[in-house]
Order: C-alpha cells, then sequence, then structure tokens
C-alpha cells in the first residue's frame, strides 16, 4: 500500500484506527465486480439487517413518515419503512459502482430525461442550479448525470478521512469541480462561468441560513440559499433528481423545466416552492428518500419539545 499523508490530526491515512475503514472498503470493492442484479439483491439484505439493527436510526425514520404520511395505516408505514431501509443498503453499494465502474457499463444503467431543459437554460449564459434532493441514489445519480454533460457539486467533508480521500480522488478522475457547502464565493464563481451547479438544500439547516416553511405540512427548517443565489447571479433553477427504475434495469436521471418567474422576490414563497418541488418527487418514491435524517430537529419556537427523543 502506498504510504499516506498524514491528516491534521497527526494520524496517517494507514494508522490501525483506520484499518476497518479500509477493510469496508476493499469488500465494497470487491462487490462492483458481481452483476448489477446481485449487488441489488445484496445491497437489499444489507439493509434488511440494518432494519432490524439500527434502532435509532429505524426510530428517526419512522417518526419521519408518522409526520409526512398521517394518512396511511400501521401496515402501509411499515412496509415503506422496511423498503426505505432496503432502499438504504442498496444505496450503500450503488457507492462504489459510482465510484469504479466503467463509463461503459454505466451508461447501460442510465436512462436520463430532460436533458434538453439544462441545455435550453445553459443558453441563457448565467448558469443553472441544478436542484436535487437526498435520495437515496444520490451519490451514483451524480455520476450517471456527468456521463451526459458536465457540472460542479456542493458537497460535505467527510469525516472519515480515509472515505474524504478516496472521494477526492474518485471526483479527481472524473474532473468533477466539488465546492464544499460553506464556501458561497466559489459557487457564485462556478455560476458566473455559466456552468451547472449541482445542489440538496433539503436537510435541517441552522436558523441563520434558514426560513421556516413546510414540508409535508409541518414546519422544517429550510435554507433559502437557493432564491438568494438564483437573485445574486440570474442563474436559472433546474430540479433534478435519480430515481430506480422499478424493473431494477437502472436509474430514471430525470431534468424538468427551468424554474419559471424564480426567484420571485418573495424569500419565503420562494422556499416554500422549492420544498413543494421535492415533497412531489418524495410522495411518488417514498421509499428512496433519506428518512433517517432528522428532518425536523430544529422546531421554530426553541422552546418547543423535540421531535427526536
Amino acid at each position: 500500500m502506498r504510504k499516506q499523508k498524514k491528516q491534521s490530526s497527526g494520524l496517517s491515512l494507514a494508522s490501525p484506527r483506520f484499518w476497518p475503514t479500509w477493510i469496508g472498503i476493499f469488500l465494497l470493492w470487491l462487490s462492483v465486480l458481481l452483476p448489477f442484479s446481485w449487488i441489488l439483491s445484496l445491497g437489499r439484505l444489507i439493509g434488511r439487517l440494518g432494519y432490524h439493527f439500527a434502532t435509532d436510526r429505524r426510530n428517526i425514520a419512522d417518526i419521519n413518515l408518522r409526520l409526512c404520511f398521517p394518512e396511511w395505516d400501521e401496515a402501509k408505514r411499515q412496509q415503506v419503512l422496511q423498503e426505505h431501509f432496503e432502499s438504504l443498503g442498496m444505496g450503500l453499494f450503488e457507492i462504489p459502482i459510482g465510484w469504479w465502474w466503467p463509463p461503459g457499463r454505466l451508461q447501460k444503467l442510465a436512462h436520463i430525461e430532460g436533458l434538453e431543459h439544462l441545455e435550453k437554460a445553459l443558453e441563457r449564459g448565467k448558469g443553472v442550479i441544478l436542484l436535487s434532493a437526498h435520495f437515496t441514489s444520490l451519490d451514483l445519480g451524480g455520476r450517471l448525470l456527468y456521463m451526459f454533460t458536465p457540472f460542479h457539486a456542493m458537497y460535505r467533508r467527510h469525516d472519515n478521512p480515509v472515505i474524504e480521500k478516496i472521494m477526492a480522488d474518485r471526483r479527481g478522475r472524473k474532473e468533477v469541480k466539488a465546492i464544499h457547502r460553506d464556501n458561497v464565493r466559489e459557487m457564485i464563481r462556478s455560476l458566473k462561468g455559466n456552468h451547472p451547479v449541482w445542489y440538496a438544500p433539503d436537510q435541517n439547516t441552522q436558523r441563520k441560513a434558514s426560513v421556516f416553511v413546510k414540508f409535508f405540512g409541518q414546519p422544517a427548517s429550510t435554507n433559502s440559499a437557493t432564491a438568494r443565489l438564483a437573485r445574486l447571479t440570474g442563474a436559472a433553477v433546474v430540479p433534478f433528481y435519480t430515481v430506480r427504475r422499478e424493473g431494477g434495469d437502472g436509474y430514471n436521471v430525470v431534468l424538468e423545466p427551468a424554474l419559471e418567474n424564480y426567484p420571485s422576490g418573495d424569500l419565503e414563497a420562494d422556499t416554500q416552492r422549492v420544498n413543494d418541488i421535492i415533497e412531489g418527487w418524495v410522495r411518488r418514491y417514498p421509499a428512496q428518500y433519506l428518512w433517517i435524517h432528522r428532518r425536523f430537529r430544529r422546531r421554530p419556537d426553541e422552546t418547543d419539545p423535540p421531535i427526536y427523543s
């Protein structure tokens, strides 16, 4: 193994502390040698195990589903909850597919819709915000889209330095420019250079950067940067998401028409519009959305009792 550079903590990536991570990554690498249907089956199996053993995350997902789909009965909610964990398991094994599968093999999985909407938006010359959401195929979706069009991507640095290094290496090989989620200046620079920038604003956000708008009828602390950036740069906003196809033969990579009359000048209404778009996708593919995130952790009134124990 090539000698690794030391991290700011002083630990080498070859330190025994990171051996379990390296072993896990090696096993994920082995999985990409399997046929695609086997990989998905393996993911479902791991997901079912996660459903039984990851009780904290299962409880979070259950609370979210109760809040967002009060019309469902217990049987329906439990069915989607179990399917969600299977989706999480498949998502785990889709990450190495995105890292290591060659383009020719990946091309067979991608069923792209609406690429013309992105091309039309880029003709304006002011960049495009690719408005996305945290579905369980999020990471692979970026790789699939990149086969059709280059783009820049917002990201959060991974806490594990081994995983962060591998992700950085993979991004470098695909020549995808990665922008840290806090580097707003760099994102503006990319948009002003007429680049598409992939951005998913659908997770709980600190109060100073958010407004409280509805998500499935619940007040949700939501990042308002989509409207702010669109107003500042003149960039078009093109909704984009990736989901697994029902037949198990790949993924739908969907680009929708650029939003019209956006931003409107009403920050709250514009942010609500973003949540409404994402909610529409989630209602169509509820099991594939990332429910294990504490989406409603921050409450409008800080004295409100917590939703998650």
